[in-house]
C-alpha cells in the first residue's frame, strides 16, 4: 500500500510526481493507441510538448462515444497477451466500453481502494460485506481485491439475496457493507420485515457508490442502519472504484491525483472553470499501462476544493456529484436535474427516499410526472404533504411538476441488483 506520506505532500512535490508520470502516460498513449496518436497529429502535438502537469489542458478530450467506435479493443496500449484482466462498464445504448488491465494496473487499482478503505476508517481487522455485482461490472472484483490488499476481511456475497444479506450481517457480524445507496436502504426495509434491526448489528460503516447520493439519501441511510455512510466514486474507463473517497470529515472525496489526475471544465465550452467552481468532471490517468486515458469527460458534475482536509490529507476534494451533464432534464424551457428534485422532496419526513420520474410529450409539450413514496405507517393528509412538496419545489428550483402523485409505502418498485432507475423518458415511444 501507498504510504500516508503521499496523500499528505505538499502541492509542489504532488504536481513534480504528476508531471513525471503524465510524460509517461502521454507517451505510452502516443507509441502504443493509433487512437491517440491521430488525434496528437491532427493537433501537431508531440509528446515533448507535455512539459508540466498544466500541459495537460494541451491534450484531447476523450469521450465515450471514442470507445465505442474503438470498440472492441482498439485503445488498449498492450496486446492481449498482456492483459489479465477485462471488464466491462454497463451502458444503455450500443456497445458497452470495453476496459482492460495488466498486473501492474490491477495492483495500482487494488492499492487505490485500499486506501479508500483506510480514508473510511476501515483496516485489517474488518470485515466488509461486499454486495455489489461481480462480473463484467468493476464493482464487486475491484472491492474485493482493495478489501484483500488491506488485509482485512471480505465476504463477497455480491448483489441481491436481500434476505441472505441480512442474515450474514448478523452471524458473521461484518463491520462494514458495501453496495449502492438505493440498496442499502432496501436491505433496512428487508431487515425490517425479518423482525431484524440493523442498528442493533455491529454494522458500523457503509460504503455507497455507482449511483448519485444526496446528503437527505446519505442522513436517511446513516438512520435507518444506524451507519456511517461514506462515499467512493470511479468509472470503469478510469479504473473502476477507488477514484476518490470520502473520509470520516464527510467533507468532499479526496481524489487521488498521484493516480488519476482531475480537472473541472464547463460543459458546454470545455474550458477550464475557476476553482470552487462546479462543472464537468475531466480525468486523466497517471498509472495504468493497458488503457491510458486522456482527459476523460466523465459526465458527472462536481467542484474541486484543494484546501487540507480537517483530516490531514492534502489530496484534493471533490465534492458529492450532484448530477450528470446528459441527465439534465429541460422540461418547458426549465432546466432540473433528478438529484436537485430528490433533494428537495427528502427534506420532508413524511416521505419514504423513493421516487420516480416520468417524462411525457403531449400535443408537443414535455411534461414531467413526479411520484412519490410516503412513509411507512403514514396516516396523515395527503393534501398537506403534495402542496408542501409543490410549495417547496417551486421555491427552490423554480420548477412544479405538471402531475405530483403520493403512493403509499411500498408503492414503488425496488432494485436488489445494479443501479436504481429513477427516470423514465416515455417521449420517443
Amino acid at each position: 500500500m501507498v504510504h500516508r506520506s503521499v496523500e499528505t505532500a505538499s502541492r509542489e512535490e504532488l504536481r513534480t510526481h504528476q508531471t513525471e508520470r503524465l510524460q509517461e502516460t502521454v507517451r505510452n498513449a502516443y507509441e502504443s493507441v493509433p487512437f491517440y496518436r491521430e488525434k496528437f497529429e491532427e493537433m501537431g502535438l508531440t509528446p515533448d510538448d507535455i512539459e508540466r502537469i498544466d500541459d495537460v489542458q494541451k491534450l484531447p478530450f476523450t469521450t465515450k462515444e471514442d470507445f465505442r467506435d474503438n470498440y472492441p479493443t482498439e485503445m488498449f496500449a498492450v496486446d492481449m497477451d498482456d492483459v489479465v484482466r477485462i471488464h466491462a462498464s454497463s451502458g444503455t445504448t450500443g456497445k458497452p466500453k470495453i476496459v482492460s488491465y495488466t498486473q501492474d494496473d490491477l495492483d495500482v487499482w487494488s492499492d487505490a481502494i485500499a486506501r479508500c478503505l483506510v480514508a473510511a476508517g476501515l483496516d485489517s481487522d474488518d470485515v466488509v460485506q461486499n454486495a455489489y455485482g461481480y462480473g463484467l461490472f468493476t464493482g464487486g472484483l475491484g472491492l474485493h481485491q482493495g478489501v484483500e490488499e488491506l488485509g482485512a476481511t471480505v465476504i463477497p456475497i455480491g448483489g441481491g439475496q436481500t434476505q441472505r444479506q441480512v442474515e450474514m450481517l448478523e452471524d458473521l457480524e461484518s463491520d462494514a457493507l458495501a453496495c449502492t445507496p438505493s440498496y442499502a436502504l432496501y436491505l433496512a426495509e428487508t431487515a425490517a420485515e425479518m423482525g431484524v434491526d440493523i442498528r442493533d448489528l455491529p454494522l458500523r460503516l457503509v460504503i455507497f457508490g455507482a449511483e448519485p447520493c444526496t446528503e437527505p439519501m446519505r442522513e436517511e441511510i446513516e438512520e435507518r442502519l444506524g451507519v456511517t455512510g461514506v462515499d467512493i466514486y470511479g468509472l470503469s474507463e478510469i479504473v473502476g472504484p477507488g477514484v476518490s473517497v470520502e473520509c470520516l470529515e464527510q467533507d468532499g472525496l479526496h481524489v487521488w491525483e498521484d493516480r488519476f489526475y482531475p480537472e473541472v471544465v464547463d460543459p458546454q465550452t470545455g474550458e477550464p472553470v475557476e476553482e470552487g467552481e462546479e462543472g464537468e468532471l475531466v480525468l486523466t490517468t497517471l498509472s495504468k499501462d493497458a488503457l491510458p486515458v486522456l482527459r476523460y469527460r466523465t459526465g458527472d458534475l462536481t467542484t474541486l476544493n484543494y484546501d487540507t482536509c480537517d483530516c490531514g490529507r492534502t489530496a484534493v476534494r471533490m465534492d458529492n456529484i450532484t448530477g450528470r451533464a446528459d441527465d439534465l432534464l429541460i422540461v418547458r424551457g426549465v432546466n432540473v436535474y433528478p438529484s436537485e428534485i430528490e433533494s428537495v422532496v427528502l427534506e420532508f419526513d413524511e416521505v419514504a427516499p423513493h421516487y420516480r420520474i416520468d417524462l411525457r410529450r403531449d400535443d408537443n409539450l414535455d411534461t414531467l410526472e413526479l411520484t412519490v413514496e410516503l412513509e411507512e405507517g403514514f396516516d396523515g393528509s395527503t393534501d398537506d404533504v403534495r402542496e408542501k412538496i409543490l410549495n417547496r419545489l417551486s421555491n427552490v428550483l423554480s420548477f412544479t411538476p405538471d402531475e405530483l402523485t403520493l403512493v403509499e409505502s411500498g408503492g414503488i418498485a425496488r432494485t436488489e441488483v445494479g443501479k436504481v432507475q429513477r427516470v423514465y423518458d416515455h417521449r420517443g415511444q
